[in-house]
């Protein structure tokens, strides 16, 4: 508890305000390294009329008074108004699974996730997959489980993401670099700024879909190297710990979604290093190519604009992201995340 008093008492964090989330770096917190493990996605159990999820008028068969839902263009990206996540039976949490798989992004509003105990979070993700706990950065102090994404206004991301390049985004896949990286992923809210600070996200399955067959075809077989060690010795440097030992994984270019049998582009700018192969030219050529495909092109993006409670649910098996540190007021963009792991990526 006295590295929890300290946190809490950091001058740091005196305008943080739900105080169960301050940011814990606990240095003697030591991890073993991963070991792989059978995953069956919860979407393979779902009601394909998502029933559970979205409850309709058995008669009308329209969405009950109250519920919402806006789809955000027509193949990625959707609102949801009036579910509650953390009410959801687990017949909806299936159902949820598969919705998330299908739009790639699902944004609920008006979510109570953050005002209830963190063991209810930790059960949540715990029941789409192994609970991940972050190699570096911080995490809520006695609950590992809990990332926690940290911003001021002024911290060292805005100064060397705006003053020292052009643009702020990060694209990536989160923990990519493990054998067996995240699925449905789950991101809430808890200050923001009055404006900026949102999130984009970009569909890797249609960004593959835009491709000639000839091009398709030139990608299969082709595997990448992903790796932590760049941002394990990133963190370490801004005085973060060492959880686990940086790894490395190498996985398809491209893969098949478990559920959906979608094939989609998994490959991103901060976590990917080199196809694996290839001359250092011929992969940064082929990887500039499609970091471009899917990063540039808008009519495969959606922009999340946080509001007040809430929660983003993305497949990050299919959609990348990156935060836009845009804002210019005195305050913070504090988040919380959930991260299930899931099965190795195959390409079919």
């Amino acid at each position: 508890m006295w590295l929890l008093r300290k946190a809490k008492s950091n001058p740091r964090f005196a305008n943080i305000k739900y105080k169960k989330f301050v940011p814990s770096w606990n240095a003697n917190e030591k991890y073993e390294p991963l070991e792989d493990f059978e995953h069956v996605d919860r979407g393979h159990f779902a009601n394909k009329s998502l029933e559970n999820l979205l409850p309709r008028d058995a008669t009308t068969q329209e969405l009950i008074p109250g519920v919402e839902v806006l789809n955000l263009t027509p193949k990625f990206g959707t609102e949801v108004r009036g579910v509650q996540i953390s009410q959801l039976s687990n017949a909806g949490k299936d159902e949820l699974a598969l919705f998330v798989a299908q739009r790639g992004v699902v944004i609920f509003r008006d979510q109570d996730l953050r005002d209830q105990p963190l063991e209810v979070s930790e059960n949540l993700g715990r029941y789409f997959g192994r609970p991940h706990i972050h190699p570096s950065d911080p995490t809520a102090y006695g609950h590992p489980e809990v990332f926690l994404v940290y911003r001021e206004q002024h911290d060292y991301q805005f100064e060397e993401l705006c003053n020292q390049r052009t643009t702020s985004t990060t694209w990536h896949t989160d923990v990519s670099y493990e054998r067996q990286p995240a699925g449905t992923t789950f991101l809430g809210i808890l200050q923001q700024p009055k404006s900026g600070g949102d999130t984009l996200y970009a569909d890797t399955v249609q960004a593959y879909e835009r491709l000639s067959p000839a091009f398709k075809q030139r990608l299969e077989g082709l595997t990448a190297l992903h790796s932590s060690q760049e941002q394990a010795y990133g963190a370490q440097s801004r005085g973060g710990v060492g959880r686990r030992a940086p790894v490395q994984s190498i996985h398809p270019v491209v893969r098949t979604h478990p559920v959906t049998k979608q094939k989609s582009l998994f490959v991103n700018p901060e976590f990917t290093r080199h196809i694996v192969g290839f001359k250092k030219e011929e992969s940064d050529y082929l990887l500039g190519f499609l970091y471009d495909l899917i990063t540039k092109n808008g009519d495969l993006q959606i922009r999340a604009r946080w509001e007040d409670g809430t929660i983003t649910v993305w497949d990050n098996r299919r959609a990348v992201h990156s935060a836009v540190l845009d804002w210019e007021e005195e305050t913070l963009r504090h988040c919380f995340r959930i991260t299930p792991q899931a099965e190795k990526p195959v390409e079919n």
